[in-house]
């Protein structure tokens, strides 16, 4: 959708392709982090944007063994917003649909989905919709997740890097605060993140791979008498879990293209690098791919230049931070939530305690999470500009 505005916003003409009837989906991340939230500042769109309905997050942290530590402090960042907007996805993708839709170039599809490409004798030459339409296009731009038709179609070549975790998603009642109380609990060898929602907590316990099925078979009451004492807050109302439906398996997988693109495809976001959901960033990664995409593209294609041999340049220009932010990830995997899941008694690592004895130093984990690596910035141009 991001990049969708960005290119339509160019002058390039741009058909966005969504296979639901509408961007209603529960348990999907909902943290828009400061990077994201300065390049909409850089669009002149951020007040409209935060005129939806969010909260905002300005620190992180977690308790550990019954005590409560701070890691991440957004209010030291620069920028016009330091803080995580805890905006429920389908909002955020209305405000881009609705603010995209106002330009001439853009055009967008519901209850269209993709099932194929249409090959041609030297380029992808566009898409096949399930009702059979064949839609021709100049460049496909494959936004369809981590388990991409699109990039297995294309034969794009994938590097598995492994994930010893799956969550379970489910949510429970609250009463609305004041303030935002987004948090993660890790003790007793368990790990369960609650985002709040304002009404309800979205939470995510952590587990080892596969071990869902052994959970489910230990049944619904030893569930939520696991949440209760891993996360005490949660205690008044975990009730409301009332069967298996209620509890939704995330299959967690870490992973990258080596190459992102062929001639007339190109793959951005999870197709691309299936990222875990430690420290909410997948969605802002995405986004800063459709940034460079539009970036490196836009110009030309507003041209009528042939974009096939600009593709490479994205995977070369996004790849440090794909790179940086998995090896984070993975080592949070390894020595934070591997680490809590052996301990029954967990003690906070050095780094941890080093935060809260320095609070200067929550700046540099707020830096890692809110701005990321090698961040992006709006340099593809406004057709409105040049009319």
């Amino acid at each position: 959708m991001m990049a969708g505005l960005l290119f339509a916003r160019a002058g390039v003409q741009t058909l966005v392709l969504e296979k639901h009837a509408d961007f209603l989906r529960d348990f999907r991340g909902d943290t828009v982090h400061p990077s994201t939230l300065e390049l909409f500042d850089e669009l002149g769109l951020l007040t409209a944007l935060l005129a939806r309905e969010h909260d905002k997050v300005s620190a992180v942290g977690a308790v550990i063994g019954g005590r409560e530590y701070r890691i991440a402090d957004f209010t030291r960042l620069p920028g016009p917003a330091p803080f995580i907007a805890m905006m429920p996805q389908w909002h955020f993708l209305d405000f881009v649909a609705d603010t995209a839709q106002r330009l001439p170039a853009f055009t967008l599809r519901m209850e269209a989905e993709v099932v194929s490409l249409i090959e041609g004798p030297r380029r992808i030459e566009g898409v096949r919709l399930a009702n059979g339409e064949a839609l021709e296009a100049r460049l496909v731009i494959a936004a369809d997740g981590r388990s991409s038709h699109l990039r297995e179609a294309a034969g794009l070549p994938l590097q598995k890097l492994g994930a010893p975790i799956d969550v379970l998603w489910f949510r429970v009642p609250k009463a609305r605060t004041p303030d935002n109380r987004t948090q993660g609990y890790i003790d007793r060898g368990e790990m369960i993140v609650t985002i709040d929602r304002g009404d309800y907590f979205q939470c995510a316990r952590v587990i080892e791979k596969g071990a869902a099925d052994r959970i489910r078979a230990a049944g619904i009451k030893r569930f939520r008498a696991d949440v209760t004492i891993s996360a005490p807050p949660l205690s008044a109302h975990v009730g409301a879990i009332a069967g298996w439906d209620d509890v939704k398996l995330l299959t967690v997988e870490l992973d990258r293209l080596t190459r992102w693109h062929r001639p007339g495809l190109l793959a951005i976001g999870d197709a691309a690098h299936a990222m875990s959901p430690v420290g909410g960033v997948g969605i802002n990664l995405a986004i800063q791919d459709a940034v460079a995409a539009a970036n490196i593209l836009a110009a030309a294609l507003a041209a009528g230049v042939d974009p096939d041999p600009l593709l490479h340049k994205l995977r070369a220009r996004r790849m440090l931070a794909v790179r940086t932010i998995q090896a984070v990830q993975r080592a949070i995997h390894r020595n934070v939530i591997g680490a809590a899941m052996r301990n029954q008694a967990p003690r906070a690592p050095a780094l941890v305690r080093l935060f809260q004895a320095m609070p200067a130093l929550q700046a540099l984990p707020a830096r890692l999470l809110g701005l990321g690596i090698r961040r992006e910035h709006i340099r593809s141009p406004d057709a409105s500009m040049t009319d």
